[in-house]
């Protein structure tokens, strides 16, 4: 249970979210003692809970685990994406090269089958040429989490320009810059988990995933927990699913005009994310898969998530293919009901193996696309028919 002492803290917090900031730019402020400041990019380190993640799940940790620098986390991330993009005839070795050339007609073919990570560091590089050629624009929000003499900021917004001040510095042949980066520098007792959430979903990108960590945080906050200032597993974020907003109603309308002005109802079913298994969460993270397709493989037994949410990924399928695929796959297994009458399917299912030296892969495959008329569907059906009898297998071995 929060404590009780922190109630005063969260109705001073959510006092601080005025309606003009709800509804405007997060970063315009009318108080006086708010200043801009160039800050050098070493006393500045990104929010470890922020529900965006800009880095790859195992880079983010290792970063806020103090065991990469910044610059040495891009490095891995530059030689990540020459991997792949070696892999797909397309290698590189500066990041300048990755820049779209304009006389080139074949470089929008080429953006369309972009991995992941190729379209973040990418993404990177577009906004380090930006900040170079037409300087920083938007200083970044950062709290003043310095302790005695030593100064330190914590990013609220603005992570993914500090990444690209990163790359531009330390990755960008000839930029001669002096390694500051212009901050709005807003007092520790002053930070806002609403105003942070109110400027990721206000713009794009923002995956479904990073929406229900994003939700998970709303609801701790009011709810009194403490948020810890270290790198967090889904567990922390998993806590919310036993929280709602019935018994805080006088924050539910600031919480979900932070989550982009949303309903109730679309509220919940973005928090349901967070029972995804690990391994779900992070591909369907790092693919950006939307809570619409994601809401039929909650259900699903856990050890389930990943593989479906591959399937999603692999044959780019709809949201109907999905709930075909979740609602009609028979995953679900009772492993309590051995004594109970035996499903018809899986009679059916027995009586096929007698007659499985009369059939052929071809024949099985055929009528699969006729059964599904899509040959995505029906790869994932026997994708899943695999998995089941695997499992059917070890059963036997069992017993």
């Amino acid at each position: 249970m929060p404590p009780k002492n922190q109630t005063h803290r969260i109705d001073e917090l959510l006092g601080s979210v005025t309606e003009e900031l709800l509804l405007g730019n997060p970063q315009q402020f009318e108080d006086n003692t708010l200043r801009v400041e160039r800050l050098l990019l070493e006393m500045v380190r990104p929010d470890p809970v922020q529900p965006r993640r800009v880095l790859p799940e195992h880079l983010h940790f290792a970063f806020h685990g103090n065991r990469l620098t910044p610059t040495q986390a891009l490095k891995e991330l530059v030689q990540l994406v020459q991997v792949a993009a070696r892999q797909r005839g397309r290698p590189f070795n500066n990041v300048l090269e990755l820049l779209p050339n304009p006389d080139d007609e074949s470089d929008e073919e080429q953006i369309v089958h972009l991995s992941p990570e190729e379209q973040l560091l990418h993404d990177l590089v577009n906004l380090a040429i930006t900040i170079r050629d037409d300087g920083q624009v938007n200083p970044l929000t950062v709290v003043d989490v310095s302790q005695g003499v030593t100064q330190q900021f914590r990013i609220e917004t603005g992570e993914r320009r500090y990444w690209a001040t990163w790359l531009l510095r330390d990755f960008v042949p000839g930029y001669t810059r002096d390694g500051m980066i212009p901050c709005l520098i807003i007092p520790a007792e002053r930070s806002s988990v609403f105003r942070q959430a109110k400027e990721n979903t206000a713009r794009s990108g923002l995956s479904a995933i990073a929406l229900a960590r994003q939700a998970a945080l709303l609801l701790l906050t009011v709810h009194g927990y403490q948020i810890p200032d270290t790198a967090v597993s889904n567990d922390f974020y998993r806590q919310a699913l036993n929280l709602d907003l019935r018994g805080k109603r006088e924050y539910t309308e600031a919480v979900l005009s932070a989550m982009g002005g949303i309903k109730k109802g679309h509220f919940s079913a973005i928090k349901a994310l967070l029972r995804l298994s690990d391994e779900a969460s992070e591909l369907a993270d790092r693919h950006n898969i939307e809570e619409f397709k994601l809401r039929y493989v909650v259900p699903l037994p856990e050890e389930y998530h990943a593989e479906i949410v591959r399937q999603i990924i692999d044959f780019n399928l709809t949201s109907k293919q999905v709930k075909e695929l979740c609602e009609g796959s028979d995953l679900e297994t009772d492993d309590d009901a051995k004594g109970d009458p035996l499903p018809a399917a899986a009679l059916k299912m027995a009586k096929v193996t007698k007659t499985i030296n009369a059939l052929s892969a071809q024949d099985i495959a055929r009528a699969l696309i006729q059964q599904e008329g899509d040959a995505s569907i029906a790869y994932a059906r026997l994708q899943a028919l695999q998995k089941l009898l695997s499992e059917a297998q070890r059963y036997l071995s069992a017993d």
